[in-house]
């Protein structure tokens, strides 16, 4: 009897599964294909995290200042991460500066760099981050400044 019962079972899924395949009509294949192209998560939690943006760059700026603008969200993110949230402050502030008004954010942008140079951050492994971060961030500095032939004071 326990038998007939699971035969029974099965039979009756696989005629449901059949009547939902006929239901879907011809796109069926196409359908069964891009569920198997889904790609799983290895966190299974991820669609209860917050999703990652980037910061969005204004549009109509001039491709170095947007990469100034980018490589400054990156080092205040790293900085706010490790714990110099004054600094990362100043920073978004002189990005900010930089969007509206584009000479006087590079030089709040170089004020904040020189106060970078003398930061610690007592890890060796991060203070070599934070001077790569930093010489990329001085360095899209130095290259809008001299495209847009202001004269920097003590950057180097």
């Amino acid at each position: 009897m326990q038998m007939l019962d699971a035969l029974v079972g099965v039979v009756a899924g696989l005629l449901t599964l059949a009547a939902v395949l006929i239901m879907l009509g011809p796109h069926t294949m196409s359908i069964l294909r891009r569920m198997r192209g889904i790609k799983r998560t290895r966190n299974p939690f991820a669609s209860l995290q917050a999703p990652r943006t980037r910061e969005p760059l204004p549009p109509g700026l001039h491709p170095k200042t947007q990469r100034v603008l980018a490589s400054a969200a990156r080092v205040s993110t790293w900085l706010r991460a490790h714990g110099q949230d004054e600094v990362a402050r100043e920073l978004r502030s002189a990005a900010a500066r930089l969007a509206n008004d584009e000479p006087s954010g590079l030089y709040a942008m170089q004020n904040v760099l020189r106060r970078m140079r003398g930061l610690s951050m007592g890890d060796r492994n991060a203070d070599e981050r934070l001077r790569l971060l930093s010489a990329e961030l001085r360095k899209a500095v130095q290259d809008r400044f001299e495209q847009l032939e202001l004269l920097p004071f003590g950057l180097n």
